[in-house]
């Protein structure tokens, strides 16, 4: 089975940018829909961004649509989430998923996750 590694989060200031990696082991990655999500303080974990196999189709939540970028680098076994224009409501754990079939905003979906890396946005 896979296993997924994020890295790149930490604190930022308001309208600043991170990239997320997620990198894979074990497994390549060209063999999964991938996805980011998020889980705030108290708050259940939300979807943020996905993207299929090959890197062709792309979904977002609302609240992100035109900050965030996901991409993937199948040579690299990474997929990355650029995030842009940050707000003090990103702030969360954000993990990256893996899913064997199907690829959209359901956590059901994914069958595998990452440890999770943290994202602070200072006001």
């Amino acid at each position: 089975q896979v296993q997924l590694q994020e890295s790149g989060g930490g604190l930022v200031q308001a309208g600043g940018s991170l990239r997320l990696s997620c990198a894979a082991s074990r497994r390549t990655l060209s063999s999964y829909n991938m996805g980011w999500f998020r889980q705030a303080p108290g708050k259940e974990r939300e979807f943020v961004a996905a993207i299929s196999w090959g890197g062709g189709r792309w979904y977002y939540a609302d609240s992100v649509k035109g900050r965030f970028t996901i991409y993937r680098d199948n040579g690299k076994n990474t997929v990355y989430l650029q995030m842009n224009s940050l707000k003090p409501e990103d702030t969360a754990v954000y993990y990256c998923a893996a899913a064997t079939t199907g690829t959209g905003a359901s956590i059901t979906m994914y069958d595998y996750w990452g440890q999770g890396t943290q994202v602070t946005v200072s006001s």
